[in-house]
């Protein structure tokens, strides 16, 4: 689990507590199967404006939408995955230039398993809260048609395109009409003269320059170089949560041998191994816990900083397109004024010469509100950049500390553990193992029987102490060639050593092959 559930530092996102998702139902409608989620927002009583404590002067008025946190609008409302991405992409053609904060991606397989469920339930909440704290989002229209706006009215302004879905969002924001009509058409845009146009200004690189240049190309080069590095940080913070979790796995094997070795031990030296197994396997868990830990409050803020970044980056892009978009206007702009004062001069072209006129009177108002829309994105841009150093930058301090601190107490339940343990070890006397009746000191020897012979038990032996030394001569004494080819029995050849049978390989051998 990904989430950060586990959690407890206050983060901004904590003042929208009103905002909840809960409750995913699975639906299936033919072969299209997908999950919906209530969202419901209750009574914001606690907080007059859950805004306030974020100083910093911008455009936007924090008291045009505060009603809508605010009782009696309290709602709930069923909405699926895709209604949350319809929502993102919004936001960022509403509010172009702001930072939207990371939805929680796509996946394609195990999307239906109560863990990944879950796990979306709770960053897709997390999502609506920082939306509703957002200086630039908490008062976007579609934040509140997707609150608020019925089903059908929801679905009609989802389904809109272009204008019509900025009037149907602006509408289902107001009124909610269950059955909505427009009466203004969708003004219809040359898309692909425009696109031609807007690539031609791209490729000449010749566009509009404003006093501000300099500094959007000093936070590209530092929000590229910050991107890389927080990579490179993710990496190996993913890299060091997959150590532990081997080390937690090593601890456990490490125990369970332990174990097994105490079990074959008697008297204290066994119950210390066992002893030894046991807080090994409890130093697994605790290790695992760590690595789940280590995940939550470091892996997890890490990957969650990375997407803030591209946030950033689209942010900084969507300014560029303005930028591209006025570049675009100006040049029309420009042609249309050149033709216009070309049909003026011509005798008998009063009516085309009106035409082009109107045309760039249209032009030049397009240009205006290209320019002012510009003007409105750059500096949203840098309101938004200087928020993310600030808040991410509080963020990333809290991330280092949590895993500082998580380190610090993980050392100090290892060394608890290993601390308890030594004096247990230490108590182990080895010289108990040779008092009487503890582990014997040696091996007795094997009694062999009739059927192989000779009987090597210690009683044997004390009862005939020099047996072996009489044999010995008469063995000696024996010619080369009878002993050379003297055979011990296949059974003769296998001791029996305490129920185990040990091969006698020196009888395979003949004693002398030399000459005599």
């Amino acid at each position: 689990m990904t989430s950060c559930a586990g959690d407890n530092s206050p983060k901004p996102e904590d003042a929208a507590s009103f905002i909840t998702v809960s409750d995913p139902v699975q639906h299936s409608e033919g072969m299209n199967k997908f999950t919906s989620y209530r969202v419901d927002v209750a009574n914001n009583n606690t907080a007059e404006n859950p805004h306030n404590h974020n100083n910093n002067n911008n455009n936007n008025n924090n008291n045009t939408h505060d009603d809508m946190f605010r009782p009696p609008n309290c709602t709930a409302v069923l909405r699926r995955y895709s209604d949350f991405l319809w929502l993102y992409e919004r936001l960022h053609k509403e509010r172009a230039g702001a930072i939207v904060p990371p939805l929680p991606e796509k996946q394609a397989v195990s999307r239906f398993s109560q863990a990944f469920i879950e796990d979306r339930r709770v960053n897709l909440e997390r999502f609506l809260r920082r939306i509703a704290v957002h200086p630039e989002l908490y008062d976007a229209n579609s934040l509140d048609t997707f609150l608020r706006a019925d089903d059908l009215s929801f679905q009609t302004a989802k389904n809109a395109k272009g204008q019509v879905a900025d009037a149907m969002v602006m509408s289902s924001s107001i009124a909610y009409p269950t059955n909505p009509v427009l009466s203004m058409p969708p003004r219809k845009k040359d898309g692909i003269k425009k696109w031609f146009a807007e690539t031609k200004a791209s490729m000449s690189g010749d566009l509009v320059r404003s006093p501000d240049d300099d500094l959007f190309e000093e936070i590209d080069r530092y929000i590229d170089g910050l991107e890389k590095q927080m990579k490179n940080v993710q990496q190996q913070a993913s890299l060091l949560v997959r150590k532990d979790k081997e080390l937690a796995n090593g601890l456990f094997e490490f125990g369970m041998a332990f174990n097994i070795l105490g079990q074959s031990e008697a008297d204290a030296l066994g119950e210390g191994l066992s002893k030894m197994g046991i807080t090994a396997d409890g130093l697994s868990t605790v290790s695992m816990e760590h690595a789940d830990k280590e995940m939550t409050k470091f892996e997890t803020p890490l990957k969650d900083y990375i997407k803030t970044i591209h946030g950033v980056k689209l942010a900084l892009q969507k300014r560029h397109e303005k930028r591209l978009t006025y570049t675009t206007c100006l040049s029309e702009v420009a042609a249309k004024r050149a033709n216009f004062a070309r049909l003026r001069s011509m005798p008998g072209a009063e009516a085309r010469a009106y035409g082009s006129e109107m045309s760039l009177k249209r032009g030049e108002a397009a240009s205006e509100a290209a320019k002012e829309e510009f003007i409105i994105v750059s500096q949203r841009v840098l309101r938004e950049v200087d928020r993310f150093k600030r808040e991410n930058g509080e963020s990333m301090k809290r991330t280092v500390l949590d895993y500082i601190t998580l380190q610090i107490e993980y050392n100090k339940k290892m060394e608890q553990a290993w601390s308890d343990l030594l004096p247990q070890l230490e108590k182990v006397d080895a010289d108990r193992f040779s008092a009487p009746g503890s582990l014997p000191t040696s091996i007795p020897g094997p009694t062999l029987t009739e059927g192989n012979g000779l009987d090597f038990s210690p009683a044997h032996q004390q009862g005939q102490p020099d047996q072996q030394q009489q044999q010995q001569p008469h063995l000696e004494q024996a010619p080369l060639d009878y002993r050379n080819q003297m055979k011990i029995n296949d059974s003769q050849n296998m001791l029996n050593m305490g129920g185990i049978q040990y091969r006698n390989n020196g009888a395979e051998f003949p004693l002398d092959k030399g000459p005599m």
